[in-house]
């Protein structure tokens, strides 16, 4: 897991340097007019179907749903979506439902792309576009590289569908580079956070999937118990829960949404929780008892992949402060064959 934290750099180079062949393939099937999205995906890949949702409704204009596969694979629903974009996401490639729903969904009219990191996977041929991940092998089972490497791909498809710059760049894999560079904000962090039994991870808009995601890498590395929450969602109940026995961590970003994970720290911590932030500056989010940094100046839109591989290090080094083995979590393997 480690040593795939630290290839996140390169993947992303990587994948920016196709933009101009994705933005190619992604114009051959996008219907016109464009009516909306479907977005197809399990486990990791669904947190990063969240991202997508909000990077290509914030582009394009026009409204993107998460499909619900159980009414494809169970009750036998080909839904009207003439003039819809159909998107599967699968790390793997190999998770049946994303294939079978992808291949329902195409029957309703449906154009279809895959994003994917293995082109020869059921997914890919179940595509009429396919966009490969290009990550390399993943052998950890906590998806690192390939997660960040789906972000990377909504934001570049939302650039090549919309009319809207998702950022720069270049400033994001440098940032990316510094982040798996210096993990010492989550080493410390780690260490504030071995003993909890009860955790909290908050996030909103951009943010949002990231405390999805790390809610499940803490989980599944550690076996603790955690969720992610915007924060309008916490204060509609899950903050009951919060009291001096509690932790969160709170991802904040320079933007429009940035107070809101701010009064949610302030709020956690008015009822006895402890609060770890993730952001550019202490004073972000200053009723943390700590700070993971992540480097400043990279845009809104982007700066999700920067948190991504914060919470990644963290759910490391906290699996590893509990005596568990990050890279064979118990009871898990890589690809869950969901139908």
């Amino acid at each position: 897991m480690a040593a795939e934290i630290a290839e996140q750099p390169a993947v992303i180079a990587r994948l920016v340097a196709r933009s101009s062949d994705i933005a190619a393939a992604v114009a051959a099937v996008r219907p016109d007019p464009l009516r909306g999205f479907v977005l197809v995906a399990r486990g990791s890949s669904d947190h990063a179907a969240v991202y997508g949702r909000y990077v290509l409704e914030y582009a394009t204009g026009v409204p993107v749903a998460l499909a619900a596969p159980s009414l494809q694979t169970r009750y036998g629903v080909v839904p009207r979506l003439d003039g819809f974009l159909a998107i599967g996401v699968s790390q793997s490639g190999r998770t049946p439902e994303v294939a079978a729903t992808m291949e329902v969904l195409q029957a309703g009219g449906a154009r279809t792309i895959g994003l994917c990191n293995d082109v020869g996977s059921p997914l890919a041929e179940a595509c009429e576009v396919v966009v490969p991940l290009g990550a390399g092998p993943e052998r950890a089972v906590p998806a690192t590289k390939t997660f960040t490497a789906t972000l990377a791909a909504f934001a570049l498809l939302a650039q090549a569908l919309g009319d809207r710059s998702t950022g720069d760049w270049p400033r994001l894999v440098d940032a990316l580079a510094v982040a798996v560079d210096d993990d010492t904000g989550a080493r410390t962090a780690a260490a504030l956070l071995v003993g909890a039994q009860r955790l909290l991870q908050v996030g909103r808009a951009f943010l949002y999937p990231v405390a999805l995601e790390a809610g499940l890498k803490i989980t599944e590395t550690t076996g603790v118990a955690t969720n992610g929450y915007s924060p309008h969602d916490l204060r509609h109940g899950p903050i009951a829960v919060a009291d001096a026995g509690v932790h969160a961590v709170c991802f904040s970003s320079p933007g429009p949404v940035a107070a809101d994970v701010e009064r949610a720290a302030a709020d956690l911590t008015a009822r006895g929780a402890r609060v770890v932030a993730v952001a550019e500056r202490g004073d972000d989010v200053p009723a943390a008892s700590a700070l993971i940094t992540v480097p400043s100046g990279t845009d809104e839109l982007l700066a999700p992949l920067v948190h991504s591989v914060r919470a990644q290090q963290l759910a490391l080094h906290l699996a590893q402060a509990r005596g568990v083995d990050p890279d064979r979590p118990f009871g898990l393997t890589k690809v869950t064959a969901t139908e």
